[in-house]
């Protein structure tokens, strides 16, 4: 007999729920988009009603499009952004703090002044940075009136949304997360997995506010909102999810996802990478007892950067139209965006960094700030390539997913920059079905990732058809863009 999951991705900028059968084939499949709220220069927020209103709605109407009974629950999700709750009405104390909000940054630099971030890095694996939970939370409970007061009497609770999520799921019943997500809040030890005193102390957070932190495949609480009871199975953070996606399973295999960023992770195996290269050491997945760790980079601007296209200058009218028009000019036509819209990642972590335009001449048209704009996105994977690579990685061959993957031109430029084969998978809808794999796993539907792999396919292939030398000339002119960018943002 089939069996099914409610595969729930919520996403920066829309929320989504799948229903996926055992082979990961998704049945139906409903998105929602709502507000993006941008209180400052640098501020990025949701309501987090918002984002509970818009799962609740999706999941309601892919399980009415699906027409069977699912067997669990699985959350892939947003990382880093933070939100704070009372316990016991369930209201937001505030917003929740998006991943891309920069707000934080002076204090950041601050405790960087005060010689902190080799001993976070030493712990969690990642820098010290506006991007993590850790500052956000810090914040929250500094600038909202009574937060830390009520914080400090154990009546409220921090989440990520995966965990945001569980708690509106179990009707408050179940206030968890998993380690996936617990890796990227700065507050946990991804050696000894347990939320880190010292750290807490550091950022003055009560530990009382924390979830509880499970396995990426484990039972998170039980969903009472539907027809019938479902389990919730599987959680993993969006990046983490599509590498499970995406069946990179061995130490050494590595994929890069195109949504709002550009996240490239690499699976390490038994063992985290403390990187030379400013990249990010972090938990994969644990399943079973066992935990593998991951290198990832994270590039903040990818598919917001054509968002900003269509929304910001109005030169597209959808996403959709920038493959064709793009292929109307010359890689080299002369015009470099620097999309550093809320900042530079990595390897730069320059979060008073802001975008720019170079090359412009009079002859420059909307197809040149459109080529320019998917161009960026695949210089800044060469940026994070290159600092692997000062990791002592090389990579060969890269899966490519998102919804940008479905851009050919992108990825075939993509291809030529990296000088490396590019895989898409039939199915790119990775995140999602890489959260849903772990439910199955949990209700064993599937016995193992030999069994999940076995299901793997193959849509394009993307190799590079200019000559290294011509690649190299392309990405120098990049580098002097961002070192531009940087003097002229005063970094």
């Amino acid at each position: 007999m089939e069996k099914y999951i409610l595969a729930l991705d919520q996403g920066t900028t829309s929320s989504r729920a799948l229903v996926v059968n055992s082979s990961g084939q998704v049945i139906s499949s409903t998105q929602q988009e709502f507000q993006q709220i941008y209180p400052q220069n640098g501020w990025v927020e949701h309501v987090p009603t918002d984002i509970w209103q818009t799962t609740l709605t999706c999941c309601q109407k892919a399980l009415a499009q699906a027409t069977v009974e699912v067997s669990a629950i699985s959350i892939c999700n947003q990382r880093e952004t933070t939100v704070v709750w009372d316990k016991t009405t369930g209201e937001p104390v505030y917003n929740a703090i998006v991943w891309q909000d920069r707000r934080t940054a002076s204090y950041c630099d601050e405790l960087k002044c005060q010689g902190y971030e080799a001993q976070i890095q030493h712990k969690t694996g990642l820098l010290l940075d506006p991007y993590f939970s850790a500052s956000k939370i810090n914040w929250l409970l500094s600038h909202v009136p009574q937060a830390k007061q009520l914080a400090d009497q154990g009546k409220l609770a921090f989440g990520t949304i995966d965990s945001y999520l569980i708690w509106q799921l179990t009707q408050g019943q179940n206030h968890c997360t998993d380690v996936t997500n617990a890796s990227r809040t700065s507050l946990f030890n991804i050696h000894s997995l347990n939320w880190d005193q010292e750290l807490l102390s550091l950022f003055d957070i009560p530990a009382s506010i924390l979830p509880e932190v499970k396995q990426s495949a484990d039972d998170f609480g039980i969903c009472n909102l539907f027809d019938y009871p479902i389990p919730i199975n599987g959680v993993l953070g969006d990046q983490q999810a599509a590498l499970v996606g995406q069946n990179c399973f061995e130490s050494g295999e590595a994929k890069s996802t195109y949504g709002t960023g550009c996240f490239l992770m690499l699976n390490t195996g038994s063992k985290p990478i403390l990187s030379s290269g400013k990249l990010l050491s972090t938990i994969a997945y644990q399943l079973n007892g066992h935990t593998a760790y991951a290198l990832e980079g994270s590039s903040f601007i990818a598919g917001a950067a054509v968002q900003w296209l269509r929304d910001g200058i109005k030169c597209i009218s959808s996403a959709k139209e920038t493959e064709k028009i793009a292929q109307s000019i010359a890689y080299d036509h002369g015009v470099f965006i620097v999309p550093s819209f809320t900042g530079l990642g990595a390897p730069y972590w320059q979060a008073n960094a802001r975008g720019a335009i170079f090359g412009l001449t009079r002859d420059s048209t909307n197809a040149n700030l459109i080529a320019a704009s998917l161009q960026s996105i695949a210089y800044q994977t060469r940026d994070l390539v290159e600092a692997m690579q000062q990791d002592g990685i090389q990579l060969d061959s890269i899966k490519v997913d998102g919804g940008m993957a479905n851009n050919h031109w992108a990825m075939q430029f993509l291809a030529e920059i990296l000088q490396v084969s590019l895989v898409k998978p039939t199915n790119t809808e990775t995140s999602a079905v890489g959260a849903a794999f772990m439910a199955m796993l949990q209700q064993n539907i599937h016995s193992d990732f030999a069994q999940i792999s076995a299901l793997y396919q193959s849509s394009a292939h993307f190799t590079p058809k200019v000559t290294r030398v011509e690649a190299n000339k392309l990405y120098q002119k990049w580098q002097q863009a961002v070192q531009a960018t940087l003097v002229f943002s005063d970094c």
